[in-house]
């Protein structure tokens, strides 16, 4: 028998298409602490007991300057090579972490982290420093979510008490590994972001007093059909629209149920279409919508479509929005934090680009009565 040969028209991506069969997919619940297809609830909601947050010296000179825990002086940090300066980043910020936490080191059970460089490297070549069960994840930029997601799922099972949430990018660790060596100087496209040069940890406890992560949905893999490794924002807003919209559909909420829906890193370009792609499915997220990649730099320090990388979620979250949590200025929000599964390897052989985002509901109130 002959294999079919498909047209043109057969093997051209359809992004219209690729959306509405998505969505359309009935939801399903068969155990007791999900909520339609991609939704867990956390009946032992973990709080949130200490975080810290590490940026680079052009962070430092963004509008957030004034909530970030440290402002390195240089992106070196008194190391031979970016790649040290990272890991060192990541050491510092989960040390103080817990520090944060009242908690010594041995106190934490799992260290769950990752980062944007091949095999992890930042990640876990910081945990040599912490004598404790290591779990390394690649969820590229939306790894902060992912950990969160991870870290309130083990200790909602009760196999941990205190977990900490950890992740870091660099700019020119992320640059010369995905795009061009730093020595060719290369002018930015239109559509690119700045990767944040920082790292954010959060500290997990079934005990405390803080905010709680009372659910979490998981992702996707979306892939919108963009091959240009400098358009990330373009490439990430459907997986984001995906997650947001199950989350949703799950909970029965609507967006302003939610003080802020708070994505990691679409920028400016990707932000707006998520809003495009969310309004033609009837939803309008223009009133609580906001975007990390957005708030981290001015529009002043040439970042074109603003900042990008593991760092830039972690950092803003763990800084900005926990200090608006502690100070009673936000009550409820949805964190989406969104990664391009891109590789040098791929980019160089011409494939698409997928994308994932995972979610975490972060609120200071108990428990709805409808997660019991």
């Amino acid at each position: 028998m002959k294999n079919k040969t498909l047209s043109k028209d057969e093997t051209k991506f359809n992004p219209d298409k690729f959306i509405s069969k998505s969505l359309s997919k009935a939801p399903r619940n068969n155990t007791k602490n999900k909520k339609g297809c991609q939704t867990v609830i956390f009946k032992n909601a973990p709080s949130i007991i200490g975080n810290y947050s590490t940026v680079g010296d052009k962070e430092g000179k963004g509008p957030c300057s004034d909530f970030f825990h440290y402002v390195l002086k240089n992106d070196m940090f008194g190391e031979k090579s970016y790649e040290k300066a990272e890991r060192k980043i990541m050491e510092h910020t989960i040390f103080n972490a817990i520090d944060s936490a009242n908690l010594h080191p041995e106190d934490i059970d799992a260290l769950i982290c990752g980062d944007l460089l091949n095999q992890i490297i930042s990640s876990s070549f910081a945990a040599r420093h912490f004598n404790t069960t290591f779990i390394g994840l690649y969820g590229a930029c939306s790894t902060m979510a992912e950990s969160l997601a991870i870290g309130a799922c083990l200790i909602n099972a009760e196999y941990f008490n205190n977990v900490a949430c950890a992740t870091s990018s660099h700019f020119s660790t992320a640059e010369r590994q995905y795009r061009f060596p730093l020595e060719l100087g290369n002018q930015r496209t239109p559509t690119s972001q700045w990767t944040v040069t920082g790292s954010g940890c959060t500290i997990l406890s079934k005990d405390g007093e803080g905010p709680k992560i009372t659910s979490a949905t998981f992702g996707k893999v979306t892939d919108f059909g963009i091959k240009d490794a400098n358009n990330m924002g373009a490439a990430m807003a459907p997986a984001a629209m995906h997650t947001i919209l199950a989350h949703l559909r799950d909970t029965k909420r609507k967006p302003t149920d939610y003080d802020i829906i708070l994505t990691g890193d679409l920028g400016r370009l990707g932000s707006k279409i998520l809003l495009e792609l969310c309004e033609q499915e009837g939803v309008d997220l223009s009133p609580v919508h906001k975007d990390c990649g957005c708030m981290i730099f001015s529009e002043s320090q040439k970042t074109v479509q603003g900042g990008s990388g593991c760092g830039c979620s972690a950092t803003i979250l763990n800084s900005v929005i926990l200090d608006m949590f502690k100070k009673g200025k936000l009550n409820k929000i949805l964190f989406v934090a969104t990664g391009a599964l891109l590789s040098p390897t791929s980019t160089q052989q011409g494939e698409t680009i997928p994308c994932i985002a995972h979610a975490v509901v972060i609120e200071n109130t108990n428990i709805n009565k409808e997660n019991k």
